[in-house]
């Protein structure tokens, strides 16, 4: 990967910490703001655990779980091809898990706001480092469905 990849991570980490410090500032703890009834909120909820509050309380489980991602992505990073897809999903994964790991070790829970309801469904709050960690998961998808991750041509 280049110093793209770097840059990109490095805003993306400081763009959902500072989102998530000012939302903290201008909004109390499960307070709700309405943006778009009936479908957009924004919410203020500390999450203990993973999407769904899955192991809620067990924070300890997903610091363990980012450092080990951290580390297996590292080390994946300069083995697939070096493109711009490949540096953004490599940027976005990783600055997504060290911002909400950040938020963990120093809050002991991740800061959420993002609130959507569609079709009815109350989808669980989340954050932009989720939204990153999502994209640069799908974008690896893509890489690895084209043969792109193996630096050198393609693996088929």
């Amino acid at each position: 990967m280049n110093k793209k990849t770097y840059v990109i991570a490095i805003f993306i980490l400081l763009f959902d910490q500072i989102s998530k410090s000012l939302i903290e500032i201008y909004f109390k703890l499960n307070e709700s703001f309405v943006i778009v009834k009936d479908f957009f909120n924004i919410t203020v909820a500390h999450n203990t655990g993973g999407a769904w509050s899955i192991l809620n309380n067990h924070s300890y489980l997903f610091i363990i779980f980012s450092v080990i991602a951290l580390i297996v992505l590292i080390r994946f990073m300069f083995q697939f091809k070096n493109n711009l897809r490949n540096n953004i999903a490599f940027a976005c994964t990783v600055a997504g898990i060290m911002s909400n790991l950040a938020d963990r070790l120093f809050l002991g829970y991740v800061r959420d706001f993002l609130d959507f309801t569609i079709l009815g469904y109350d989808y669980p709050i989340f954050n932009i480092a989720d939204i990153a960690i999502v994209v640069g998961v799908l974008l690896l998808i893509v890489a690895i469905l084209k043969g792109e991750d193996k630096k050198y041509g393609n693996s088929k």
